[in-house]
């Protein structure tokens, strides 16, 4: 890691997106591209900007599809690259999320969730991405999304998002939604920040090779380096292999097994009242705000409540879901969606001991709702 010093630190009060945006460019981020978007336009207005003043490029696209891929070919380039979207606009994403999997490639996609299928509701709030964020692009993979809770949030996950990105040569989403972007709070941007310090390698013939922690050598365009960056399955050195059954299915294991065997560095959550928690609530993003409040109150009526905080939603932090919610009676899941995330608690501590409690329409829940539930239990 190397630290970056910021000139443009101190207390602010920002926007939930332009925290995201000042997050990208103290990450040293030197590419955007992006097609305007309720409830994500913020960003790229921010950096339309911001960008050219930061020494670096800013593009419109004509869709999101020539967007990631605009910034898939800009981190090959050598540039921190980053887009933003909400729902639809990630729908048309996931081609090139695939893509970049396969060519494993480091960029950041900030998703501002707004409600859906389809058009849905352009201005209202929503957790409708949970599910696709994880499994939008087609075959097997992992990848790496956080979700912030508060504008604070917005720009240290952004931060961290791009040195994950680069660090694991993996897509990296932060899922924001409406509430989070739109809200005012305040910001403290600190003075210096650490980054992934990334070291190009010598030409040389195997380009993903991996290491011991199964991240492939870093290289970059115009370096003198041979190598073909393609969508198909390919050996380590880079020549495709879709019809070599053995080397398709190591490349696969491969992008499987580089983050979940990494899990224990990637994994993060907040931790609230969890000891002797006979009803722990497992909240993430907007909705996190609301069950803290809720928990907060049970424990002034003397009721056993706790809070695990999902800052990383994928891969899921399951050594810190069991740990807190297998002890419990009684597991509440406040989603604003029909339960996606509810499913991987299921999975993981039985589906007797979860209680959903969606919330659709773009509501947020109130922390009464929820403290309702934990006095119902």
């Amino acid at each position: 890691m190397k630290e970056k010093i910021l000139q443009d630190h101190g207390v602010k009060i920002l926007q939930g997106n332009e925290a995201c945006a000042l997050g990208a460019l103290a990450a040293d981020c030197l590419f955007f591209a992006g097609y305007p978007i309720t409830p994500a336009s913020e960003i790229s207005e921010y950096l339309s900007k911001a960008m050219y003043l930061h020494g670096g490029s800013f593009m419109q696209m004509e869709d999101e599809l020539a967007s990631i891929c605009a910034i898939i070919g800009a981190r090959w380039g050598g540039a921190r690259s980053m887009t933003a979207t909400s729902g639809p606009g990630f729908s048309l994403m996931q081609e090139g999320i695939g893509y970049a999997v396969v060519s494993e490639t480091p960029i950041v996609i900030i998703d501002v969730q707004r409600g859906g299928p389809s058009t849905g509701q352009p201005t209202a709030a929503s957790q409708h991405d949970i599910l696709q964020s994880r499994f939008g692009s087609h075959g097997d993979y992992e990848l790496i999304a956080l979700c912030p809770s508060t504008v604070q949030e917005a720009f240290d996950f952004t931060v961290r998002a791009f040195n994950l990105a680069d660090q694991y040569r993996v897509p990296v989403i932060v899922l924001t939604d409406e509430i989070v972007g739109h809200m005012r709070e305040k910001v403290v941007v600190p003075e210096k920040v650490e980054l992934f310090e990334e070291h190009c390698v010598d030409c040389h013939r195997r380009y993903y090779q991996p290491d011991v922690d199964q991240i492939p050598p870093r290289i970059q365009f115009y370096q003198g380096h041979h190598v073909l960056v393609d969508g198909q399955l390919h050996d380590e050195r880079g020549i495709r292999a879709g019809h070599i059954p053995t080397v398709s299915a190591a490349a696969v294991n491969h992008y499987c097994n580089k983050i979940r065997s990494n899990c224990s560095d990637i994994c993060s959550t907040s931790n609230y009242f969890l000891d002797g928690a006979e009803v722990v609530v497992v909240a993430y993003g907007s909705v996190s705000r609301s069950a803290l409040s809720a928990v907060r109150q049970a424990r002034d009526q003397g009721i056993n409540a706790g809070l695990l905080k999902i800052n990383t939603v994928w891969p899921s932090p399951e050594e810190d879901i069991v740990a807190a919610c297998l002890p419990a009676r009684k597991v509440i899941v406040p989603e604003m969606n029909v339960g996606q995330y509810a499913r991987e608690i299921e999975r993981l501590v039985g589906r007797d001991k979860v209680l959903r409690l969606p919330s659709l329409g773009g509501e947020l829940h109130h922390p009464s709702v929820i403290f309702r539930k934990i006095s119902e239990v």
